[in-house]
């Protein structure tokens, strides 16, 4: 480094902001390649006492420069904010993992309990994920609170990872009796597309903290939109819901709003540019109607809604006291639409909280081209989705109790179900395994056929791990055979749904009879990312949140 450059980077670091306990670089365009170079800044890590927030954003910084710094932050255990976005500037996407892994390592060796990772604007890919991935598992991240990586490129793969890494955080912490508890996720802008949001869904339903969820411009449809709505709705502290830019169409809007009217925290819901379409809308009308109490912000702008739509969302805000923005541009509510829009709030004493509706796309006199648009886009999901569902219920009818293959009906709401000890070898784990199956395979949240099954579980259960010849472990590793969660050398073919089977095995942890023992085991395989869980996203974060608490 030639002795000019030196002596700018001094008076640079003169000027570094060192404020409540918090270092930062920020904005310095410092060009950290080697050791040599990060030397200055390595002494003001070092010369800090008390540290807990590290900014470096606007700098870059190189492998050989990460390593050395985070050898300084391993005597930092008070350092709880890294804020880290933008400093990898010019850096070859090759690079950048390795620098992540040493900062990681440099975190996990001090002890530090994170609250904040900023990452953003990184353009690592799915590569660079696996660079901060042992640090999201480890016991650095246990105490995260905010996450925000927009605008890194992740990609569908690197969702998928970022989701099991989460997933693993909150296994982990749980065993040490403090789950994670994140709050704030920002990932905008990261190509997650329908699988990458649809995976990390399922990390939010297990978490169920989020009280803030960023993530516009993914790319992500209504199959996506649909799976993050069933996360939402068990996250019931969620405040800010920002999916801008993404494609909802009807089924994600009615998806959404289905969930919007179980959630009371709300204020802010962004949901611009995400093609409602009217019927969409009207569905989100209906739940800000019927909820949503604490709403100050809803942006519906550039949805392609119509006038009447716009309307029926125009007076569903009537009783909210604390709202502060309505965003409806860029609808096609034509001129006459606009002033009745401005004329519903005036009569409701809220004209001033209606955004400009400058980008208005005039009034579409084709009614029927939405409803047209819809079903050809559509027609080929649908076919898909009847394909689906016809395999499905053909594994189903293989799997059906044994009393439904001799003609007998399957048990309805006014039917007991017939006892499954009953010709059933208890000291057998495989045929206790099959009694399970059958009789949880009928379970339904019907109140009088939820009581059969869990009675008829109960009764099989019972007797079953009572007996001094049942191999309980021997159970359980079956069990997980058949629900296609354990990979078997037997050629033994999972079943279609585990809606039934995680619902029964919800009710059964929680009796005197269940050997606690298992609990560990159950949990560590049920926690794990799994195609055949996916579509039973409430039933496995039932039982995941039961087997905490064991």
């Amino acid at each position: 480094m030639a002795s000019e450059d030196i002596a700018k980077l001094a008076e640079t670091l003169a000027k570094t902001q060192v404020a409540g306990g918090q270092l930062s670089f920020k904005g310095k365009s410092l060009k950290l390649n080697t050791a040599e170079d990060a030397k200055d800044v390595i002494k003001e890590i070092e010369d800090f006492d008390g540290l807990e927030a590290l900014r470096l954003e606007g700098n870059t910084v190189g492998v050989e420069a990460a390593k050395v710094i985070a050898k300084a932050l391993e005597k930092k255990s008070e350092l709880k904010r890294c804020h880290w976005s933008d400093m990898f500037t010019g850096r070859l996407r090759s690079e950048i993992p390795p620098a992540l892994i040493s900062l990681g390592e440099g975190l996990i060796t001090a002890g530090a309990q994170l609250v904040e990772l900023d990452l953003s604007d990184n353009a690592f890919g799915p590569d660079g994920v696996r660079g901060f991935e042992a640090l999201l598992k480890s016991s650095a991240c246990f105490t995260l609170h905010e996450l925000k990586l927009n605008n890194c490129g992740m990609g569908i793969g690197g969702g998928k990872i970022l989701a099991a890494a989460l997933t693993e955080c909150h296994r982990k912490s749980s065993a040490q009796g403090k789950p994670l508890a994140l709050k704030v996720f920002v990932a905008g802008r990261n190509r997650l597309e329908n699988d990458g949001a649809t995976a990390l869904a399922e990390a939010f339903g297990i978490i169920g903290t989020l009280e803030e969820v960023h993530m516009p411009q993914n790319g992500i449809n209504h199959p996506g939109v649909t799976a993050l709505a069933q996360a939402f709705a068990i996250n019931p502290l969620l405040r800010v819901i920002n999916l801008n830019d993404n494609t909802f169409t009807e089924k994600g809007a009615v998806a959404m709003a289905k969930t919007l009217k179980s959630l009371r925290q709300v204020e802010v819901i962004n949901f611009g540019d995400c093609l409602v379409r009217s019927k969409g809308a009207v569905a989100i009308a209906d739940a800000v109607r019927g909820g949503l109490p604490k709403l100050k912000e809803l942006n519906l702008s550039f949805c392609e809604i119509k006038r009447d739509a716009a309307l029926a969302v125009a007076e569903a805000v009537a009783d909210k006291a604390e709202l502060e923005k309505l965003d409806l541009n860029g609808n096609t509510l034509g001129e006459e639409g606009c002033e009745q829009l401005q004329e519903v709030l005036d009569g409701f004493s809220m004209a001033t909280v209606l955004a400009s509706l400058s980008d208005d796309e005039g009034e579409d006199e084709d009614e029927e081209e939405e409803e047209e648009e819809e079903e050809e886009e559509g027609e080929d999901e649908e076919e898909e989705e009847e394909d689906e569902e016809e395999e499905e219920e053909e594994e189903e009818e293989e799997e059906e109790p044994q009393q439904q293959e001799q003609g007998e009906e399957s048990p309805t709401p006014s039917r007991k179900i017939p006892d499954p000890t009953s010709g059933t070898d208890t000291s057998d784990p495989e045929k206790v395994v099959s009694a399970f199956l059958k009789v949880s395979s009928v379970f339904k949240d019907e109140a009088s056929v939820r009581t059969a099954v869990q009675e008829a579980v109960d009764a099989l259960m019972k007797k079953a791990f009572s007996s001094s010849s049942f191999n309980s472990n021997a159970f359980l590793t079956r069990l997980l055979i058949h629900m296609g969660l354990l990979k078997s050398e037997d050629k033994i073919k999972a079943i279609a749904n585990l809606y039934g089977p995680l619902m029964a095995l919800n009710h059964m942890v929680q009796q005197d009879y269940f050997p606690k023992a298992l609990a560990p085991l159950l949990l560590a395989f049920v926690t794990k990312p799994n195609g055949a869980l996916e579509s039973c996203s409430f039933a496995r974060h039932n039982l995941l949140q039961t087997l905490y608490k064991v």
